[in-house]
């Protein structure tokens, strides 16, 4: 398996069709681990509304968890990118060795400390103590929190291939890590006792002989973190193994992940930034959980399914804007920063048509849609969390096309090294045009939860066009190459 045939020459020649071509697996990765994240809720959520809140109340803070360290994964992305531009094959095997070891190493302390704040960090985001919801949000909490450094490994395969124009290898790892972990899912959740997917395969006499066995009765809400975390983990082993055996392009070495004090400081000084700008957005989110159980549970549970549908909905951009910020990398070490800015209005102009389709489907299929993911207790008001998530998805979608483009335009900022500025607009957004607005309507008017997504629509808005003239100014337009002739702005 040669890597010469998998990354896409970004550099020369037309440049709409390569940007698709290294978007594509991008989306297809993204639509797995949303795959990922609906198939933990989606067994979760057969045993009752409570499980599928626990499981809402600690996404943010996985989300917390991952960003803080895939935020470094970006500088990995853009420094084998931007290495590569500039034909520094050498150093491009240097940089990638230098985030793998600063990252996981990294991980190791978030593991330690995150397992022992778990309990007071779920508490401050409004579950109650005592609670069956707070017993379950902190066994899932704390799982996922001892595995990142799994996760870690896996997410830095991914942007370190990305950086190097091959996307299609981490989505052939990834859709086995899916299969693997949607496997798993129902044995850990469930165990050997009402295990839906032996029903569903007619092995219900099978069921009762492993019953009869081993007593095994799954971990409920805990087993779909234990699935998560070993699927991720057997497959970072398997990517590791890739990069350092050479066969995708990036070939490691053991001295190219002894860290080198320079090295290291750029890793910071790039990734610090995105950690940052990543991590904020966490804490939005778990600030904004925070601000919807004022609303009660069921807004809860409505927040926790209309942020896993979101992520569904944001596939082509994310796509396109991390396809984006390796071609803006790639052209801005090859000294050629109007193919970097064409990228990104290439980008931008396909989104727009995307998600326009995307915002309609979403307005008449709302209902429906909710529905799927919440079960059928009877002492749970499950036509509400249907009502509140409807209400969430039409308030929100009129916008998702200019949160699209937001995330090209600040995923160019991040190729060019420029991780700052999109860490500036990334704290606006939140803390200036959406947190406090949501804390507002709830608080001081009748409005309730359809309040703060009223309030996530409108800093979608006004961010994004912010955003974009910021980006026409045309200041991002230099890289982090020592040795490479820095074209200005006016190139």
């Amino acid at each position: 398996m040669s890597a010469g045939n998998r990354d896409v020459n970004l550099t020369d020649g037309d440049l709409f069709k390569p940007l698709l071509l290294l978007s594509a697996p991008i989306v297809a990765s993204q639509l797995m681990q949303v795959v990922y994240n609906l198939a933990d809720t989606f067994w979760v959520g057969q045993i009752g509304p409570g499980a599928v809140s626990a499981v809402s109340y600690a996404f943010p803070l996985v989300f917390l968890l991952i960003s803080l360290g895939t935020g470094f994964s970006i500088a990995g992305t853009a420094l084998v990118s931007q290495n590569k531009g500039a034909g520094n094959h050498d150093r491009v095997n240097h940089v990638a060795g230098q985030t793998i070891s600063f990252t996981l190493l990294a991980s190791l302390v978030f593991a330690v400390v995150g397992y022992f704040a778990v309990p007071t960090l779920v508490s401050l985001i409004g579950t109650t103590p005592g609670t069956q919801i707070y017993r379950w949000t902190v066994e899932f909490t704390r799982t996922t929190f001892l595995g990142v450094f799994f996760m870690f490994g896996f997410f830095m395969f991914q942007a370190l291939l990305r950086g190097w124009g091959d996307t299609r290898t981490p989505m052939y790892l990834m859709a086995f890590g899916v299969s693997l972990n949607i496997l798993l899912d129902p044995f850990f959740v469930y165990g050997f006792t009402d295990n839906l997917l032996l029903e569903f395969l007619g092995l219900g006499g099978l069921q009762t002989t492993l019953f009869n066995l081993t007593g095994f009765t799954g971990f409920g809400v805990q087993g779909a973190a234990i699935a998560t975390v070993l699927s991720r983990g057997i497959g970072a082993v398997i990517g590791l193994s890739i990069l350092f055996s050479g066969r995708v392009g990036i070939h490691l070495s053991i001295d190219d992940i002894i860290p080198e004090p320079k090295t290291v400081k750029k890793i910071i000084r790039i990734g610090g930034p995105s950690s940052i700008d990543m991590s904020t957005r966490a804490l939005g989110v778990t600030f904004l959980t925070a601000i919807v159980s004022m609303a009660g549970d069921p807004a809860v549970a409505a927040f926790g399914i209309g942020n896993r549908l979101n992520s569904l909905v944001f596939l082509p951009s994310i796509g396109l804007a991390q396809g984006t910020t390796t071609v803006v990398g790639q052209n801005l070490g090859a000294n050629k920063p109007e193919r970097s800015e064409r990228a990104v209005y290439y980008a931008s102009a396909t989104l727009a048509v995307v998600l326009a389709v995307v915002s309609i489907l979403a307005w008449y299929f709302a209902e429906p849609v909710v529905g799927i993911f919440v079960g059928s207790s009877d002492n749970y008001s499950r036509a509400k969390v249907i009502h509140i998530g409807a209400q969430y998805l039409r308030t929100i979608g009129p916008t998702f096309l200019f949160l699209g483009i937001f995330r090209v335009v600040t995923s160019a900022f991040r190729g060019a090294g420029d991780t700052t500025t999109a860490m500036a607009f990334t704290i606006l957004s939140l803390w200036v045009f959406r947190i406090p607005v949501a804390y507002g309507l709830l608080t001081y008017t009748a409005m309730g939860a359809t309040g703060v997504w009223y309030a996530i629509a409108f800093s979608n808005t006004v961010t994004a066009i912010l955003a974009f003239v910021w980006f026409r100014r045309g200041a991002w337009k230099s890289n982090e190459l020592d040795d490479v002739k820095q074209p200005s702005p006016a190139d």
